[in-house]
């Protein structure tokens, strides 16, 4: 088995694959896997998933890690399970518990007042468990020492959240939220909004930026197909990361201009809409170039990705 490349260039392929996480594998035991089925050097994840968790984990391939920063930028759409009355150390079911109180007394309406209220920017303390730094240090390495020191909160934004499930003393909670914001935060917050106690049991990512659960793979799956050749079926472009920014073509001179690094003259001016606003760019046939963003100091757009990807994934070779 060798390295997955185009017959015809000899480039790697690049993309990003949609993954199921299963529930009990970490963020980067599915990165592992990935790497040995397709023997591609470069693998990265976009967006870190609990082991508890199962859902949507973006898996980029070869020049798309360069994409990873866009995908973890992103709105995520998650499902949570929270059981109330019981808080452990992690604030879901795989701490140790630290309090029991009786939730019997919760109603659907006051879960249902306590869960809308955290719509919007929120200050939210992140969990001693998490990848957080403090002093240099790892919150969760702290953690495990029996340490814990005092984190700032931190503003996160909920688009949309609301309860689509209850069955005492468990409580479904649907959540789109942007960067940062730690759901078994939530599930710990929200126990202690009602006076109960809450930790979170079980947790799906179904969206993940442009990628929804409905079309994921398993990472069984992932490993039979590139075992078979057929892989590059479930690839996607890179720049579907990025698909809601503006695009703009240009011919072979700008092209070479932005693939030595060098702003954009200003006979070259791209409209502008606001400052800092950044643009996907493509060659007259069609492939994915750069990014750029505007640097309103110095009034140029400026390439912050270039890329030289191989695209034509029909191409493929069997790896």
């Amino acid at each position: 088995m060798t390295e997955a490349t185009t017959r015809d260039a000899g480039k790697t392929v690049s993309g990003i694959l949609n993954i199921d996480k299963p529930a009990g594998a970490t963020s980067m035991d599915v990165v592992r896997r990935i790497k040995r089925a397709s023997r591609i050097k470069r693998v990265g994840h976009g967006g870190t998933l609990d082991p508890i968790a199962t859902g949507v984990i973006p898996i980029c391939l070869s020049q798309a890690t360069r994409m990873m920063e866009y995908l973890v930028d992103g709105t995520k759409e998650y499902r949570g399970t929270v059981e109330l009355g019981v808080e452990t150390d992690t604030y879901d079911s795989l701490g140790e518990v630290t309090s029991r109180k009786n939730a019997a007394g919760v109603t659907a309406q006051e879960v249902e007042e306590a869960v809308a209220s955290f719509k919007g920017v929120i200050d939210q303390v992140p969990p001693m468990f998490s990848a957080l730094k403090k002093d240099g240090k790892r919150l969760y390495d702290l953690a495990r020492a029996g340490i814990e020191v005092e984190r700032e909160p931190r503003q996160v934004e909920v688009i949309d959240i609301r309860l689509s499930g209850w069955k005492p003393p468990t409580a479904t909670v649907d959540v789109t939220c942007g960067r940062g914001f730690y759901v078994r935060s939530l599930a710990f917050d929200l126990g202690r909004r009602l006076g109960c106690g809450g930790h979170l049991s079980s947790l799906t990512r179904l969206r993940s930026g442009p990628f929804r659960l409905d079309d994921a793979i398993g990472v069984d799956e992932a490993e039979q197909r590139f075992d078979d050749g057929t892989w590059y079926e479930h690839l996607h472009p890179p720049d579907i990361v990025v698909g809601k920014m503006r695009a703009v073509i240009v011919g072979r001179q700008v092209e070479e201009r932005l693939r030595h690094g060098r702003p954009l003259s200003d006979a070259l001016r791209i409209p502008l809409s606001r400052p800092n606003e950044q643009c996907r760019v493509y060659s007259t046939d069609g492939r994915f170039i750069a990014i750029l963003s505007f640097n309103a100091f110095a009034g140029q757009w400026r390439p912050e990705r270039v890329f030289d990807l191989a695209y034509d994934l029909d191409a493929a070779s069997t790896p």
